[in-house]
């Protein structure tokens, strides 16, 4: 296809052009310079026109998702819904759907027509990266960042077993740094793993024989944690929340939020817990 197809027309979007929609990598008319003619320029983008309607073509969208996984940023994703972008069809000169095209340096490279499967995808895709061959700018590797010597030295304790110099090193970068959240993440795991590696895997059995017993609670909300399993956790220290008041509920809450801290605010299972502890106080 290269130098067949003039995609000059998608470098100015019409007045209203609709915005993307439908996923991560999604693309429309009024992105379609940025996120495939501009981006083409350092890796191969995979633009895929595709319909919600036809089941195979939503399949195939799923499998380049799951390559661009693999490839770790060889090439780029660009899914394009046919019905609602019919410029970006009509510019490729689509036929039918779905319809594949490989995109390189803002031209044209490689195309094909149909649902495929993961091997014959696979091959093709290859094909296009061996064809780009090294020519774009983002093909070189891109500069490892320089690993900050502070949190060299804290992962260096950790490593010798030296919880305690690890706990130090953390605290002396937000000493200096009262901002810098990578550290304070840090030192709050460190602080969980430290104390819940000391309770004993008896703890969930003493707690569940002994309802009313708030450390027990503590201690084995801490041993489900540990075990990975934070549901469990969560939802033990606010059935006790709901049972305490005064001291015992403070101490209870306080350390729920502290699990929660452990953890991206944004996590649907913290979301959910979250949700639940403002039931269980009001």
């Amino acid at each position: 296809m290269s130098g067949a197809v003039d995609l000059s027309s998608l470098k100015q979007p019409p007045a209203g052009a609709p915005g993307g929609g439908g996923g991560d990598y999604a693309v429309s008319e009024a992105d379609f310079e940025a996120k495939v003619l501009r981006r083409s320029t350092q890796v191969p983008v995979v633009v895929v026109l595709y319909s919600q309607r036809s089941p195979g073509s939503v399949e195939l969208v799923r499998t380049f998702e799951r390559l661009l996984e693999e490839d770790a940023g060889v090439w780029d994703l660009a899914t394009v819904e046919a019905e609602a972008n019919m410029r970006i069809a009509q510019a490729f000169g689509v036929k039918g759907i779905p319809t594949v095209i490989a995109v390189a340096g803002g031209r044209p490279l490689a195309d094909f027509e149909g649902a495929q499967p993961e091997p014959q995808v696979r091959q093709w895709l290859s094909a296009v990266i061996e064809a780009v061959g090294g020519q774009l700018e983002g093909s070189e590797p891109e500069p490892q960042p320089v690993e900050d010597p502070r949190f060299t030295a804290a992962e260096s304790a950790l490593e010798r077993g030296d919880m305690a110099g690890a706990e130090a090193a953390y605290e002396a970068i937000i000493a200096a740094e009262p901002g810098n959240e990578e550290a304070k993440s840090a030192l709050r795991q460190l602080r969980f793993l430290s104390r819940a590696q000391a309770v004993p895997d008896s703890a969930i059995a003493t707690a569940d024989a002994d309802p009313a017993n708030v450390d027990a609670a503590l201690d084995a909300a801490d041993v489900e944690m540990l075990n990975q399993q934070p549901d469990a956790s969560f939802d033990r220290l606010i059935a006790v929340i709901k049972k305490t008041a005064g001291d015992d509920r403070t101490k209870v809450r306080t350390r729920l939020l502290e699990l929660f801290e452990l953890f991206d605010p944004a996590e649907p299972f913290v979301v959910a817990a979250r949700r639940k502890l403002a039931a269980a106080l009001y």
